[in-house]
């Protein structure tokens, strides 16, 4: 989807430099120009003094002028009331304050402000680099030639480019300092984090799928080309060159890259890995039916599974099904769903929460953009568009999300007009969402097709984007540190008292400088020039300055104080859980006799069981033997009747013999 090409102004610090030239400051460090008094109020001037002077020398060193000058008083009151603010957020307010008092100025600045050329055919690119002023820390634009042959556009005022650990301020994109051979620019790459490198694979450029891997060293901020190797076996192959796919780490030195339109694409889905060890690509065997080609896709790891969501297949036709392949087992399965899908689309982006709820915002049709929210329960596998919080954002499509913690933060993507300029987060527990920061003009964070992932630097997570389109392909890196604020503001979810008096405490903190900063603001626009009132005016700077610092002491010490109670609090729970660990450990060597007696009872019963066995074997035997004698006993009783009979028998027979009558008249009779 192009986007309408939107001109956008000078990149910090030269925005800060033409302004302070429009304004007419001369550089020193003494006065600002006379002509200052007739194009602002007092206290404009004032304040834009004070922050002329925070950006070019840095924090206020020179003491407090001791002879009676209303002006000089007012001049340092001013600017030391500004602490230890940073140059780089001194020259942001100074053009945010010159906005708001000269809306216009910047049309009227041709005389101070000059527009980066096209040098013919070698193109540049704009890099900052941390130069030392007066003890102080500044940004240097330096021009290098560009990689892609195309010419990079001007970083916009909203994204200062300097070093990312000499940024104070938070929620505000920054442009790092980068060094080695720039990747070719690019949109709908893949993009993934692995041991404090970012790693980009494939693209679009110009119509024209790419296939090479590229690392970014977060920690030096060092482009470099990974050199894959090929090796005769049959399973390690070339990777053809894709856009549209997903890349995802895995097993913790791996690269998996799914799915992506490609030159000759195959009718299933693809699953292809790198392996940084071996530098070597091969395809993973898989199970199951996998999905139709595609590309556009999303990709969402959650537990030892990914879950892929739509696309568009090789024919452009668009798909809403879902499909789940479990690493474990590389087996596929396709998921019927219940209740109502999203409709179908690609270039969505999606998320997983509390490892069951899927979560898909926007996307696009071929006619039309998206900013519905679908939330899928992976144990139920059904759909519902439950209430959103806060300001929906507006239609979008080739945007990129990554969370952190419970919140989802979005940049990016387009509307096929132009490219949405707000970085938005999404509370994935109470649903709301609230915007971070705005850019604006045609920069490659208002782009479709960039990539974002979250990785560590100095110990706080930061979000870091690469590529896009936007009329102009991009390769320019910018980073992002979220506060708590952006995190949390859209929480309201109950928590415990001591857990929210310990969050205040360490916020409150963090935040007091900018608090300050946003304060002074707003009130302490007190000066200056040659017309203004003597001392009145100082009397009021200070008491409002007095006041301002008196109330910040209290509140700093109110919140010292429950800071000390939250640990007496914590050392009082680790106590008890000491104790509770003790009893554990009593109820478990307990549970460990209760069970030796239970198995030597078990054992007992099982001997009385095999006794029980042998008598009843004995007892069967005995009836057994009954029945024998039983028999035997019948047996002979019958033999003895016979044998009697016998014998009577017998005994008639003698006694005839003897009275002399024959066997045979025996017989007849």
């Amino acid at each position: 989807m192009a986007m309408a090409r939107v001109s956008s102004g000078l990149a910090y610090p030269e925005r800060f430099y033409a302004a302070a030239s429009y304004v007419g400051f001369d550089g020193s460090s003494d006065s600002p120009a006379k002509g200052v008094t007739s194009k602002f109020s007092n206290d404009a001037a004032l304040l834009l003094y004070a922050l002329y002077q925070q950006a070019t020398v840095g924090p206020c060193k020179i003491p407090k002028p001791r002879s009676w000058s209303p002006v000089e008083q007012s001049k340092w009151t001013s600017w030391n009331g500004l602490g230890n603010m940073a140059s780089t957020e001194a020259m942001r307010l100074f053009v945010k304050i010159l906005e708001e008092e000269d809306p216009g100025w910047y049309s009227r600045a041709s005389n101070f402000v000059s527009e980066p050329a096209v040098l013919g055919e070698k193109n540049t690119v704009m890099i900052a680099e941390p130069v030392t002023e007066n003890g102080n820390v500044l940004p240097e634009i330096k021009t290098i030639p560009a990689e892609n042959g195309n010419l990079s556009e001007p970083q916009d005022k909203d994204v200062v480019s300097e070093g990312v650990g000499a940024v104070g301020v938070y929620d505000q994109w920054v442009s790092p300092p980068i060094s080695g051979p720039r990747p070719k620019a690019r949109y709908e790459h893949g993009a993934a984090v692995i041991d404090d490198k970012m790693y980009i694979f494939g693209g679009n450029h110009n119509g024209r799928y790419l296939s090479d891997l590229q690392a970014l060293d977060l920690r030096s901020w060092t482009w470099s080309k990974v050199e894959v190797k090929t090796s005769g076996e049959a399973s390690q192959v070339p990777v053809a060159p894709f856009a549209g796919h997903s890349l995802i780490p895995w097993q913790g030195n791996k690269l998996i890259s799914i799915g992506g339109h490609t030159k000759d694409p195959s009718e299933t889905m693809q699953v292809r890995v790198f392996d940084l060890q071996t530098l070597t690509w091969s395809n993973l065997k898989t199970y199951g039916k996998p999905p139709l080609s595609r590309g556009g896709h999303s990709v969402t790891p959650a537990g030892t599974s990914l879950v892929i969501f739509g696309g568009q297949d090789a024919n452009r036709s668009l798909l809403n099904d879902l499909h789940i392949l479990d690493l474990e087992t590389m087996t596929w399965d396709e998921m019927d769903t219940l209740g109502v899908p999203p409709s179908p689309r690609s270039d969505h982006a999606a998320a997983v929460h509390a490892e069951r709820y899927l979560l898909l915002f926007g996307g696009g049709s071929h006619a039309t953009c998206f900013n519905d929210l679908h939330v899928l329960d992976l144990q139920t596998m059904e759909w519902s568009t439950p209430t959103q919080q806060g300001e929906i954002p507006s239609p979008r499509a080739g945007h990129a999300g990554v969370t952190v913690g419970e919140n989802w933060f979005i940049t990016g993507g387009g509307n096929n007009k132009s490219g949405v300029s707000e970085t938005v987060v999404l509370n994935m527990s109470t649903l709301g969402w609230s915007i971070v920061t705005t850019v604006q003009g045609r920069v490659p964070l208002a782009s479709e097709g960039l990539s974002l992932v979250l990785c560590s630097y100095n110990g706080e997570d930061i979000l870091v984007s690469f590529g896009g389109y936007n009329g102009r392909y991009s390769n320019e890196i910018n980073v992002l540190k979220p506060s708590h604020k952006s995190t949390l503001q859209s929480m309201e979810t109950p928590v415990p008292d001591s857990v929210s008096a310990m969050q205040n405490a360490t916020n409150a903190t963090r935040d007091l400088e900018s608090d300050i900063a946003t304060v002074q603001e707003g009130k302490i626009r007190e000066i200056v020039m040659d017309n203004i009132e003597s001392e009145p005016m100082v009397n009021k700077v200070e008491e409002t300055t007095e006041r301002l610092i008196a109330a910040l002491k209290a509140e700093k010490e109110e919140l010292e104080s429950s800071l000390s109670k939250e640990k007496l609090q914590t050392l009082q729970l680790k106590q008890d859980l000491t104790d509770a660990e003790a009893r554990n450990t009593d109820l478990y060597k307990e549970l460990q006799s209760v069970r030796g007696q239970l198995a030597s009872e078990q054992s007992r019963c099982f001997k009385l069981e095999v006794d029980v066995a042998e008598l009843r074997q004995k007892l069967q035997a005995l009836e057994s033997l009954k029945k024998e004698l039983e028999l035997l006993q019948r047996q002979k009783a019958a033999s003895e009747q016979a044998l009697n009979e016998k014998r009577r028998q017998s005994s008639g027979g003698v006694w005839g013999w003897i009275a002399g009558t024959p066997p045979n008249q025996q017989d007849d009779a």
